[in-house]
């Protein structure tokens, strides 16, 4: 079997045959008429047009040839023939291989077959590839190779290349949303000296010219919040999150998050943006409220589901559940197959059934409120209740995708809710945020979307890796030392 050692040889000799006749391996820049999707659209006989791209297919038929291109954007037929470019650029064509770039000037003519085609009138070498690309029928396959190579992945691979198109028209079609509502976009640090806004295990770095231990952000949330108390009314961030911990198929260490936040507004106010701006996507990128197939399909009609934390726990353990001792839950839950720590106490074994037995059977759009104070130390009190909290949580096709909260404002409060996470490591809590809410948060609505779950759920994906470009794997390296540990 030929390695690509031995193909990296004989495009090497290729590329020396090709320098010698005059052709630059690593050509300049060419001035295109358009991509091959826009000059398919804009066909028409006769009609003269420059194009670039990545030769894919090559058919050699004496003194013509057929190629085929292709840009990512489309793919386009190419017609080179001897009597028309001269013996010389002829034979150099011929020394080219698949996946070599090159610019093209020709005319538009349709083949007897009735495929639009390019007559070659001359072209250029723009890049020699020095590597050849996956077998030619069958794409890339390995499914660990199409993350690790993801360009790869995207020039064998047409419906990759959806995925990440319709990704990107997701993101921008958030903000046209975000933008008409009259919400301003907006940065905020992502190293911090504190990692706050959020349950979760940081990524820790060193800032070498303050000589600080800093950390990556787990959330923007306090930022966004001190922002409110200077004014901005209606902020938002779409930007990388870092949480220092598993992966699996919901979870990637480095995440794409929205969080939203309006002064003056509540949890209904986030509800209403959150179903607008989803319904906005669905039918702008999608062209329908129905999407995914089978038990992905999703109707995102209005009125969406919703439910208490207290209801669904009690339809799944029995109306009693609130009333068992501790020592009751646990048996239950034992019998229902779950496995729980010895020292949790009632709230951390009801969050356990919710999170293991109930939240995955939640498929169509679902929001779930009234969720316990303690496991929301940033949202208000219900006014009926001081035990629960003004949250929902959105959960689609099983999966958390927007928690959004009517925002806490008392710094009093707040600072004890903190310190009450926190525990003995007072050091963990950010007494600036405290300090700003001091000088006066307005009441606001507060929300964070996971971009990547979102997208995996418009587009039935099944796993996270599939909609982000460069999902985070294990280096080769690293792997190399496992299995030699092995």
């Amino acid at each position: 079997m030929t390695d690509n050692n031995e193909y990296r040889q004989q495009r090497l000799e290729n590329l020396e045959k090709l320098r010698e006749m005059g052709y630059k391996p690593f050509g300049k820049a060419f001035k295109r008429d358009g991509n091959l999707k826009e000059i398919r659209e804009g066909f028409a006989e006769e009609k003269k047009v420059k194009v670039a791209a990545r030769l894919l297919t090559i058919r050699k038929m004496g003194k013509s040839i057929f190629a085929d291109l292709s840009d990512g954007e489309g793919r386009f037929q190419l017609y080179v023939g001897k009597n028309q470019i001269g013996e010389e650029a002829f034979a150099a064509f011929k020394l080219l291989d698949l996946g070599d770039q090159i610019g093209v000037d020709g005319e538009l003519f349709t083949t007897r077959m009735g495929e639009p085609t390019i007559k070659v009138a001359s072209w250029e070498l723009l890049s020699k590839s020095l590597l050849p690309l996956p077998e030619k029928w069958h794409g890339l396959q390995d499914v660990e190779a199409r993350y690790r190579q993801r360009y790869l992945d995207l020039i064998s691979n047409s419906e990759v290349r959806d995925v990440f198109n319709k990704r990107i028209k997701i993101i921008s079609e958030i903000r046209s949303y975000l933008s008409g509502r009259g919400f301003y976009e907006v940065e905020t640090p992502m190293i911090q000296s504190e990692a706050g806004g959020a349950a979760a295990k940081p990524f820790q770095t060193r800032y070498n010219a303050l000589g600080e231990d800093m950390f990556l952000r787990i959330a923007p949330e306090l930022y966004l919040k001190r922002l409110l108390v200077g004014g901005f009314d209606k902020v938002y961030e779409l930007n990388r999150n870092f949480r220092n911990e598993g992966l699996d198929r919901t979870h990637n260490p480095e995440f794409t998050m929205l969080e939203i936040y309006e002064a003056y507004s509540d949890v209904e106010g986030m509800k209403d943006i959150i179903q607008g701006m989803i319904i906005h996507v669905a039918e702008k990128v999608f062209g329908t409220l129905q999407v995914g197939e089978g038990e992905n399909a999703i109707d995102f009609s209005l009125p969406w589901r919703e439910a208490t934390y207290h209801d669904l726990v009690k339809e799944k353990m029995g109306d009693d559940w609130f009333d068992l001792s501790l020592d009751e839950a646990k048996a239950k839950v034992d019998a229902a197959g779950l496995a729980i720590e010895p020292a949790w106490d009632m709230l951390m074994v009801t969050h356990e059934v919710y999170e293991k037995l109930i939240e995955h059977t939640l498929i169509q759009p679902t929001f779930v409120r009234r969720l316990p104070k303690q496991l929301i130390p940033l949202a208000k009190e219900t006014e009926d209740n001081s035990d629960l909290v003004d949250v929902f949580e959105l959960v689609i096709r099983g999966q958390e995708v927007a928690p959004a909260y009517t925002e806490l404002n008392d710094p009093l409060v707040q600072r004890q809710r903190l310190e009450e996470q926190a525990g003995e490591d007072l050091t963990k809590i950010d007494d600036d945020f405290l300090t700003a809410m001091e000088h006066g948060m307005p009441p606001a609505g507060g929300m964070g979307v996971g971009i990547d779950r979102l997208i995996m759920i418009l587009l039935g994906a099944d796993a996270i890796r599939d909609v982000i470009l460069f999902p985070q794997l294990r280096s080769l390296k690293s792997k190399n030392e496992c299995v030699e540990e092995v």
